[in-house]
């Protein structure tokens, strides 16, 4: 009678080590190729959808650090238009106040013209160019 450890030997063995009298030894084997095969493809497919999912993340990535940098860029260029903008509102201010009529009268060439004494400012219909009645 075999021992424990004989039996135990025989029971757990891998298929290649165990011999089945009615199976010729080719199917044996055909079984044990089989086995493999499908532990390679598991694993075939476990890398494959690891490095899918690996590619996708990485696409991930440089997708929403494409979004970062236009939202920065978009944000500077909002900071430098509302620059731009309160520019321009001291600029108009700037134009308002050099054409306003108070600064008119107070310049130079302004202020040495003579004033006009006896105005005649015409009437009516009257046409501009009229000869005058002596």
């Amino acid at each position: 009678m075999k021992s424990s450890v004989q039996w135990r030997n025989v029971l757990y063995s891998p298929l290649r080590n165990v011999s089945f009298p009615f199976l010729p030894r080719s199917a044996v084997e055909q079984r044990s190729s089989l086995g493999a095969l499908v532990n390679q493809s598991t694993m075939l497919l476990m890398v494959f959808i690891g490095s899918i999912i690996l590619i996708l993340a990485l696409l991930i990535l440089f997708h929403e650090n494409a979004n970062a940098t236009k939202g920065y860029i978009l944000r500077t260029l909002e900071r430098e238009r509302s620059q731009l903008l309160l520019e321009e509102e001291v600029l108009k201010m700037q134009v308002a106040e050099a054409q306003a009529l108070i600064q008119l009268e107070s310049e130079r060439q302004i202020q040495a013209m003579i004033p006009l004494r006896n105005p005649a400012y015409t009437e009516g219909d009257a046409t501009v160019a009229q000869e005058q009645q002596k």
